[in-house]
């Protein structure tokens, strides 16, 4: 038999590492950017935009979807006018460079609306980690790639998972309402990402629920 070593096990302040977002009400949403039409299968039918990446001037092709399937541009195919928002704006999209960028479209006729009026609606990637920074930097007028027409969910809280740290931002929400939309004092809740998994606490349900993102 091969020798087969204990594996190392990872300090507590590691394992249980977490960020908190603000939980958008709105409806999930992801924009899916290629350079090649063979990651679309036989389904090219569902590209809705092309055009050039703007930083290497690459040929890139966007799909894009809501929870469940892939939506297109028309009073019956899209999800809220998502799809139309999309093309419309695909070339700031494409600053996001290849990949699937999940997030929240909300706002105006959406679920609780945040107060939003005028057809006020706006898409914020969920992965703050990877597009907080650039999101606050532009929010700050600094030039760089970022899309002008996307969010970034708002960041609440990076460190050791704790009860506290969850009751001490729910109470945030709670007292100051939601950072998403400042003065919505109605804000759904937050979602904690520990490793690969994310759960959900929200005002009204409070039953949150782990759920795998692999």
């Amino acid at each position: 038999m091969n020798f087969q070593a204990f594996n190392k096990i990872p300090r507590l302040s590691k394992s249980f590492w977490c960020t908190i977002t603000e939980k958008i009400d709105g409806s999930n949403a992801q924009v899916y950017i290629t350079d090649d039409f063979d990651d679309f299968g036989e389904d090219v039918s569902a590209v809705v935009a092309s055009g050039t990446c703007p930083q290497d001037g690459r040929q890139l092709n966007l799909r894009v979807g809501s929870r469940n399937r892939w939506i297109k541009p028309g009073k019956e195919t899209d999800n809220y006018g998502f799809a139309s928002w999309c093309v419309e704006r695909k070339d700031e999209l494409f600053k996001l460079g290849p990949g699937q960028h999940f997030g929240e479209w909300y706002g105006s006729g959406i679920q609780c609306g945040y107060g939003l009026t005028g057809g006020d609606k706006r898409f914020a990637l969920f992965n703050a980690r990877r597009w907080g920074a650039a999101y606050e930097a532009r929010k700050a007028g600094h030039e760089n790639d970022f899309p002008s027409c996307v969010e970034v969910v708002p960041w609440l809280y990076s460190g050791a998972y704790t009860q506290e740290a969850v009751d001490y931002n729910m109470k945030q929400l709670k007292e100051c309402g939601s950072f998403a939309v400042p003065g919505f004092m109605a804000p759904e809740g937050i979602i904690v990402e520990m490793g690969d998994q994310l759960a959900k606490h929200t005002f009204m349900h409070s039953e949150g629920k782990w759920l795998s993102v692999a």
